[in-house]
């Protein structure tokens, strides 16, 4: 009987470190692998180049310091430094944006499906928040100040907003290269082609008038 828990318990903890592996973007299996956007491979990430030809401008990016421009509709600014800019994270499993808000701007309601994300708020004043799944959809909220950090858990929809009078910048960490974004309104209403008004409209129970008005926004 010893023996037979002593076995489950063994193959519990190996199907539970499976899964959680599973979980992340792939474990590198060399020092680094930079990335190769000339390469005609496909994989599942971006193709190394070969280390020789590695250097130091691979593993560094300039420009973080340079405020976004927040002069559009959201007024927000999103400057990401991800594989395509930093070839040196390919494979690594991580990535970093800045993120720029005039005041009252908002970074709308998103999310990552590939990364958990982790805010510090550099300057200003932000008011936070993410939706917990079905079948609660609990609304979790914070307003941050310089210093304060936060989480947003991987694939819950989520969102910043400057709620002071003077501009606010954040950096935030994210647990994939490529963590993706799926910014809700423009997935919905701004889809190519779009989706048919009598879904949107008995989905978010309006009429289509006012869906065709919101997707000639987008």
């Amino acid at each position: 009987m010893a023996n037979e828990i002593i076995m489950l318990c063994f193959l519990a903890f190996t199907f539970i470190g499976c899964y959680l592996v599973a979980a992340s973007d792939p474990k590198p299996l060399q020092d680094f692998c930079v990335a190769d956007p000339t390469s005609s491979g496909i994989v599942n990430g971006v193709s190394c180049k070969d280390p020789l030809f590695a250097q130091a401008s691979d593993f560094s990016f300039s420009g973080l310091h340079i405020p976004g421009n927040t002069s559009n509709s959201v007024g927000s600014k999103v400057t990401p430094v991800g594989v395509t800019q930093l070839p040196g994270l390919n494979t690594l499993g991580i990535s970093l944006v800045r993120i720029d808000y005039a005041p009252w701007g908002i970074n709308p309601p998103h999310t990552h499906p590939r990364a958990t994300e982790v805010l510090i708020v550099l300057e200003g004043s932000l008011l936070v928040g993410f939706v917990t799944s079905n079948p609660d959809n609990r609304f979790i909220s914070k307003v941050l100040y310089k210093g304060d950090v936060f989480v947003f858990p991987i694939g819950l929809v989520h969102f910043q907003q400057n709620v002071g009078k003077v501009n606010a910048v954040a950096i935030a960490g994210l647990s994939s290269q490529n963590p993706g974004v799926i910014p809700i309104a423009n997935t919905v209403f701004g889809s190519n082609p779009s989706i048919a008004n009598d879904v949107l409209a008995k989905a978010f129970q309006v009429d289509k008038t006012i869906i065709d008005q919101i997707q000639g926004k987008f």
